[in-house]
């Protein structure tokens, strides 16, 4: 090509193709998407866990963590306050009904740990940071008798820090400690016992038709059943167990605070207190930050010589966790299924020191 004067015109590159939006196939999309996110947490998740320390620390006073923290302290050979943490629902499992909702309270490890403390005689005295909404009858009085074991047998000193929340089994292992000392901020209490919900279905099999035998042997063998209602006796076993478990706690409880049975059970009816309620109702004895707990503990039981050391379980990768939730996914191909899951899950009714209301 040339100008109209003869001169030729300049090279020019050929023009662009169009861009086009390519189709991404929406797995690959999800999958690229967890591979960054697992590489950003990856590079991220000490700074994030740094993060959160530090926002707890500042709310509550305690960190978790510090130079002296072990996961088997038995080799401690230097005088120490042990702090263990029960913190989560207080079960022995952790899959499958009502209480095993993801927790890091690790039943076990915490019996063991006591045990480690009785035995090591470099340990002057157990400060138990709780923060739990509570968790099964068993689990609760396991750990209660443990602390004892631990008191009687040691005749060292036992002080309780809560944390954001110890209701019913928190507040029951809470019981036995010499001192209880709360942040401003916990919700405690919730001295009672729940079975869970039953559900009778026996309407909705009606509607569409469907009839249903049960083969029993004892008339009340297959009480709690769906598609049966609570026959009047029913009810009253039930509540035969629910009250003997209720009336276990309140001992406890009155036990520990040295107050009568007809005092705790005026307290007793399942509902939380702030931390200012209870202290004025005698369920606590102190308001205070966690480091503010520590040097009270120290200077009231002449212990300023001994060091603090931490007793936590041994931590979950990020990898197992993500898995571990995958592998809890259950798929519902119909309402009526998730409504069947719904009631496997939380009909169950285990008899619980749990408290419905949470933070």
């Amino acid at each position: 090509m040339e100008h109209m004067d003869g001169t030729p015109l300049p090279e020019t590159s050929p023009a662009p193709e169009p861009i086009r939006k390519r189709k991404w196939n929406k797995p690959l999309l999800i999958i690229g998407a967890i591979i960054i996110g697992i590489a950003l947490i990856g590079g991220g998740c000490k700074i994030m866990a740094d993060r959160m320390s530090g926002v707890l620390e500042e709310m509550v006073g305690y960190s978790g963590n510090s130079d002296n923290d072990y996961v088997d302290y038995s080799g401690v050979d230097k005088d120490h306050i042990a702090v263990i943490t029960v913190d989560g629902v207080i079960t022995s499992t952790t899959s499958g009904g009502v209480l095993s909702e993801s927790t890091g309270y690790d039943h076990q490890f915490t019996l063991d740990s006591i045990d480690q403390a009785i035995s090591n005689n470099t340990n002057k005295g157990l400060l138990l940071y709780i923060n739990s909404p509570g968790g099964g009858v068993y689990e609760s009085d396991e750990l209660y008798l443990k602390i004892r074991e631990y008191q009687k047998t040691t005749g060292r000193p036992v002080y309780v820090y809560m944390g954001s929340m110890a209701a019913s089994g928190g507040y029951y292992i809470a019981s036995s400690a010499d001192k209880i000392i709360a942040n401003r901020n916990c919700w405690t209490g919730s001295i009672g016992v729940t079975m869970g919900t039953y559900y009778d279905i026996s309407g909705l099999l009606e509607k569409y038709g469907v009839k249903t035998v049960t083969i029993t042997a004892g008339k009340n063998k297959a009480m709690g059943s769906y598609t049966d209602p609570l026959t009047p006796e029913q009810l009253k076993i039930l509540h035969s167990l629910v009250d003997e478990a209720y009336d276990q706690f309140v001992s406890i409880v009155a036990e520990g605070r040295n107050m009568t049975i007809p005092q705790v059970e005026k307290l007793a009816d399942g509902r939380v207190y702030t931390a200012k309620q209870a202290q004025k109702l005698g369920l606590i004895d102190g308001i205070e930050t966690f480091d503010q707990a520590v040097e009270t503990f120290k200077s009231e039981q002449h212990l300023q010589n001994c060091q603090i050391v931490y007793v936590n379980p041994p931590t979950t990768g990020f990898l197992e966790q993500l898995l571990g939730e995958v592998k809890n996914i259950k798929k519902s191909s119909s309402d009526i299924s998730m409504v069947m899951e719904l009631m496997d899950e939380n009909g169950q009714m285990p008899i619980a020191y749990l408290s419905d209301i949470v933070k």
